[in-house]
């Protein structure tokens, strides 16, 4: 039977510590440097080493993360770009009649990113859905914290929980739950996702009513200039032309990325370098050959600039959680580590007397916790054993459960309540992360609590 040491009673207190400062609204980087020194220290025994953690997991952290770096990076300096010469503006015109109010832009832009994202995920998602929607939205008088909520909840929580399209989350579900079919997982998960994501983007949108009307958020200069500059920009044959370009060349990729099956990096990627093709083509309509190469070089160091400063706080939080999970951990650590959070989990799921209402809570809160370690979807093999596990001794639905833990744990781990999950979003909108996780914490638990509740009586 699993046994817990104290590098795991250290973690879990460090967890603890860290959600206590979130809540004090202090920020979490000492924290959880201090446990990444302690934790390397405990496993192996060397203060020397503890000291050499820090940087192993900033850099296992850094690696894992520099795709999503890259990305945010070339997406502001093509948005600076289109910005200079006006094709933003001409862009943004026509969604401008969808979008009156409020109200509009919230729903508007959750619901186009809800549908870009189960086609190609949330990562190159938020790139198309932040440099063409969200400047109408913020024209809108969206605040910018609430277009990253809108965003947040509908592309990594909604899509990528219920992954319909793509089935890569019900297929690894299905797999480790020892069912032959991932057609099982979606179609038990239905009732318990269209509750979640009608209980959260419900709660989102009325907490930001309710923000609305205490107007307990302030504009940023960055939109005063840009309401500015969209007032005075010329609409010049050159910035059109590039407005076409630019939306011609992004739905093209959007058709190949269908037709060519290119998910996750793949499609990254190729957003990515359409954006500095596009960024090219703008500077050259600009200002010419003349001054091409140092004008690039401007424009991709301000992308990088501002990409590394919103990642830089994230890169050792998230090597902290990243101790969660088995395969990130030994990277860190040294072969002999292990994943703590999962550890944790397995511990908790055998010390419980078991009947259906114990079993659903605890995969709910085993899927949560296992969530904690950095991805969603490494959580989905012990999600899916569990499940197994927990049918095989108590009469309840084994996909059912394990498309319970499905949910919470991609909800968790996919980026909607983990700071370094919110990331791009954060980035593509300009707002804190820790800022956007604080707005969309009450929504998810509110959410997972309406599905626990259904879950109850339809398992």
């Amino acid at each position: 039977m699993l046994q817990l040491n104290i590098i795991h009673y250290v973690y879990a207190i460090t967890i603890l510590i860290i959600v206590l400062f979130m809540i004090m609204k202090k920020d979490i980087v000492l924290p959880s440097m201090i446990g990444l020194f302690v934790m390397g220290t405990i496993y192996s025994g060397s203060i020397l080493k503890g000291i050499q953690t820090i940087y192993n997991g900033v850099i296992v952290s850094g690696t894992e993360f520099w795709n999503i770096i890259v990305i945010i990076s070339f997406i502001i300096a093509m948005s600076k770009g289109l910005q200079d010469i006006g094709a933003d503006v001409i862009i943004i015109n026509p969604i401008n009649k969808f979008i009156k109010n409020t109200n509009s832009a919230f729903w508007m832009l959750g619901i186009v990113m809800m549908f870009t994202s189960f086609i190609l995920w949330p990562s190159p998602a938020v790139a198309l859905v932040g440099a063409i929607l969200l400047p109408a939205a913020i024209k809108a008088d969206l605040p910018r914290i609430w277009a990253a909520v809108a965003m947040n909840i509908f592309g990594n929580g909604i899509a990528l929980s219920g992954d319909f399209f793509i089935q890569g989350a019900p297929g690894i579900t299905a797999k480790a739950a020892g069912l032959n079919n991932s057609f099982d997982i979606m179609k038990a998960q239905v009732p318990l996702w269209l509750t979640m994501s009608i209980v959260t983007s419900v709660t989102s949108f009325f907490m930001m009513k309710y923000d609305l009307k205490k107007r307990s958020f302030e504009n940023t200069e960055f939109d005063k200039n840009t309401e500015e500059h969209n007032e005075n920009v010329k609409l010049s044959f050159r910035a059109k032309g590039i407005a076409f370009f630019t939306l011609f060349v992004f739905a093209m990729n959007i058709f190949s990325m269908y037709k060519n099956e290119l998910r996750g990096g793949d499609a990254a990627a190729l957003i990515s370098g359409t954006s500095v093709i596009i960024l090219t083509i703008a500077v050259i309509a600009k200002d010419g050959f003349k001054n091409l190469f140092e004008n690039m070089g401007i424009y991709i160091k301000d992308g990088f600039l501002f990409g590394i400063k919103t990642f830089a706080p994230v890169l050792i939080i998230g090597a902290f959680f990243f101790l969660g999970n088995e395969e990130t951990a030994k990277k860190i650590l040294g072969s002999e580590a292990r994943g703590y959070l999962s550890d944790i989990g397995l511990f908790l799921s055998n010390k419980v007397a078991l009947s259906k209402a114990p079993v659903i809570i605890m995969q709910t809160i085993i899927s949560g916790i296992s969530g904690l370690g950095g991805s969603g979807f490494s959580a989905l093999p012990l999600v899916g054993t569990l499940s197994s596990t927990f049918s095989s001794l108590v009469e309840i639905n084994k996909a059912g459960l394990a498309a319970l833990g499905q949910l919470v744990a991609i909800w968790v781990g996919g980026g909607t309540i983990i700071p370094w999950g919110v990331i791009p979003i954060a980035a593509i909108c300009n707002v804190s992360p820790l800022e956007l996780v604080k707005k969309n914490l009450l929504p998810v638990l509110i959410g997972m609590i309406a599905t626990v509740i259904v879950a109850m009586f339809i398992l």
